[in-house]
């Protein structure tokens, strides 16, 4: 069905420009969690990611107590996650259809740049950005530099990229689970919640489960 959808939208949709969050949107993991497995810290670190996905607490406040779990732990720890990392069902197929349209696609994560780069290069992304993790002496310190990639960042970083690239905001879309995506989901012409919390379905156009593919039928509704 997905390449008859491409032959039937090629003509009549836009060149649109994508943004995914990263963790449980474009890959089926939470980053930071599996950096704290290494740690050991992996239990505590879910619970804190779990409530800042549902919005129950500010996400830089629960970005900054995760990462502080992981002082201590040595850089070797971003190899070791991104060999576990699983890329989400369809999200090759989408990244080429957008391709195939003109478009771009980006991804932009409350996540880690360590692992984001490698996973963007194999992507053949035209666009990303994270947050990054402070190493010292060989060891992580449990501290982020930089600024922070947080919902209102998310938000930005999708105008900007619209303008960068002369994509108008009207043939813009907005994939993501948790509440930190609803305010780049708020700005985008199109939102889209995959696998998503509650406070996310409620507030997307629309809400799917288990394939990014899926959002090439949505595609149309740009144009």
């Amino acid at each position: 069905m997905i390449s008859s959808i491409g032959d039937m939208t090629h003509a009549a949709t836009p060149a649109p420009l994508v943004v995914l969050d990263c963790d449980s949107t474009t890959i089926q993991d939470e980053v930071i969690e599996l950096l704290a497995e290494t740690a050991g810290t992996r239990d505590l670190v879910a619970e804190v990611t779990e409530r800042a996905m549902r919005g129950e607490i500010d996400f830089t406040e629960s970005l900054a107590q995760r990462v502080a779990t992981l002082a201590g732990t040595p850089e070797s720890v971003f190899a070791e996650a991104l060999a576990k990392v699983r890329l989400s069902p369809g999200i090759r197929e989408l990244i080429a259809h957008v391709h195939e349209l003109g478009g771009k696609v980006g991804v932009v994560s409350g996540g880690f740049h360590e692992v984001l780069d490698p996973l963007a290069a194999d992507l053949g992304l035209d666009f990303w950005r994270a947050n990054r993790l402070q190493v010292i002496d060989g060891k992580l310190t449990g501290v982020t530099v930089g600024p922070v990639i947080d919902a209102a960042a998310k938000a930005a970083t999708l105008q900007e990229w619209a303008s960068e690239t002369g994509i108008p905001l009207e043939h813009t879309v907005a994939v993501g689970d948790g509440a930190n995506d609803l305010q780049m989901m708020q700005v985008s012409a199109l939102s889209v919640a995959y696998n998503a919390k509650p406070v996310v379905r409620e507030a997307a156009d629309i809400s799917i489960e288990n394939d990014l593919a899926q959002i090439i039928d949505a595609l149309d509704r740009l144009s």
